[in-house]
């Protein structure tokens, strides 16, 4: 689990790897923003009675797909490695998105939300454990980092097409592009090894199994419990902002006053600071000041939506938009590098998994939380300040965190090659 991940000259080259993982994660940012792009064309679709409820509910269906097909793909990847898995989730993920732009009716569109989940999240691991295997050891995290920047790319693309598209076109018809993935798969099965290189001997996989349970009983020890729920509970508020979000910001600019095109210019914005952010935080992790930089990213996070939600200049607007993503996505790759920095190596894999396996019920809970807030608060602006509450408490969360001392050169490199930066 905590082995340093060694392109050799069999395995696959960084370069083309990451641009691949780039790739697969820019059209399955489009699959995962699509949902908000169509936000406000689903609330005025005049058959299907689609209430603000309504709409967080398919948020969190989506959501809610994402650990099953995240616990089916890292099975899968063991048991057969990463290229088979991966095609199969690439297929799986458009033939779900085909299925979205024909339901005829809302049940079977938010029955295809959860499949189209399943397949966004059998990928992340995929595709994050596929550029580790190749990424160039000290420089792993940027590797990563620059892969995962293709979520946020893919949302940018959405707001293209959306702002091209709506509301003259029927909104489905976004969903027959989520089809492309198809394309994609010789592709796979040219450029991904078949099995994965150096893979340890099963007698080295069954003493890891066995020590997984200490592991996390030295989480949840006394020298170690509270950080470990202080990152637990950071990192659920942290995907509560980044899939609430990618749910709700269109729909909350048309209900601030702007037309449907305005809005996705908005998303647009924000998935723009997004990939600046990830990258950003990517520089980050390799020259310290962890915590301040993640309190800060949280704070931004807080101040630039409540900007969105007041009379401003349109540029101003923009630029607040822009680093509303940046604390989102920045500051939930900030929040998994801390994890990393902070735990010693043969913990390192074990803390990160259980902080991003807790942090999902965030992404679930996330959509249906600003549906909430909306329909409670009568107000325009309820849906911005409910944001605010998670980014201020997951501010307070990193603040709570003891400052531990400064990582040894070796334990800075060792978290170079570990530190994963997908949500």
């Amino acid at each position: 689990m905590n082995s340093t991940p060694i392109a050799s000259r069999s395995g696959p080259r960084p370069g083309p790897a990451v641009a691949l993982g780039l790739v697969i994660l820019c059209i399955e940012g489009y699959d995962l923003f699509i949902l908000g792009a169509v936000g406000p064309s689903l609330l005025a679709h005049p058959d299907w009675e689609v209430t603000k409820s309504t709409l967080g509910l398919l948020g969190s269906l989506t959501a809610l797909g994402m650990p099953l097909g995240s616990i089916a793909a890292g099975w899968a990847g063991d048991a057969f490695g990463r290229r088979l898995p991966m095609a199969v989730s690439l297929a799986w993920l458009s033939v779900s998105m085909l299925l979205s732009a024909i339901a005829g009716d809302l049940t079977l569109f938010a029955a295809t939300r959860f499949l189209t989940g399943m397949g966004i999240g059998a990928l992340i691991p995929l595709v994050t454990a596929y550029v580790s295997d190749a990424a160039t050891p000290g420089r792993h995290s940027l590797h990563v980092g620059t892969a995962t920047t293709g979520l946020a790319i893919g949302g940018i693309i959405t707001g293209v097409v959306g702002r091209t598209l709506l509301p003259e076109w029927d909104f489905r018809t976004l969903f027959f592009f989520g089809v492309i993935p198809l394309l994609l798969v010789p592709v796979v099965y040219r450029m991904v090894p078949a099995g994965i290189h150096d893979r340890p001997a099963a007698a080295a996989h069954t003493e890891e199994a066995e020590e997984e349970a200490g592991r996390l009983r030295q989480l949840l020890g006394p020298a170690n419990r509270r950080s470990t729920l202080l990152f637990w509970s950071a990192t659920f508020t942290g995907l509560v902002i980044v899939y609430g979000a990618s749910t709700w910001l269109p729909a909350l600019m048309v209900d601030a006053g702007y037309d449907l095109g305005s809005s996705l210019e908005f998303s647009i914005a924000f998935n723009i600071g997004a990939v600046v952010g990830t990258i950003g935080a990517a520089v980050i992790a390799d020259r310290g000041a962890l915590k301040a930089a993640t309190m800060v990213s949280f704070g931004l996070a807080a101040v630039a939506m409540i900007v969105l939600c007041t009379p401003q200049p349109r540029f101003l607007l923009l630029v607040a938009s822009a680093v509303a993503g940046f604390g989102a996505l920045g500051t939930q790759a900030l929040v998994n590098i801390y994890v990393a920095h902070s735990h010693p190596a043969n913990l390192r894999g074990t803390a990160l998994g259980f902080s991003l396996g807790v942090g999902r019920l965030g992404a679930i809970a996330g959509p249906s939380y600003v549906a909430a807030a909306t329909v409670v608060i009568d107000s325009s602006t309820a849906g911005f300040y409910a944001f605010v509450v998670p980014a201020v408490l997951g501010a307070v969360l990193i603040g709570l965190m003891k400052t531990s001392r400064r990582p040894t050169a070796e334990a800075v490199t060792e978290t170079r090659t570990e530190a994963p930066l997908a949500p």
